[in-house]
């Protein structure tokens, strides 16, 4: 009987583990690839206000 409870150690491990793997893998909410390019568009806009005045190196 010690034996069998010593292979449940390792038996609600690997579900625990199973588990995690489930929840870490889980879908989540994507924000789009329309969301994604506005947001490059407008970075390289303040990029290029930030760099328009200065001196060149």
């Amino acid at each position: 009987m010690a034996a069998l409870e010593w292979l449940l150690i390792p038996v609600i491990g690997g579900v625990v583990a199973g588990l995690w793997v489930v929840w870490a893998d889980r879908r989540r909410k994507q924000a789009g690839d329309l969301n994604s390019l506005a947001g490059y568009a407008r970075f390289r806009e303040a990029m290029a206000k930030s760099h328009s005045g200065g001196p060149e190196a």
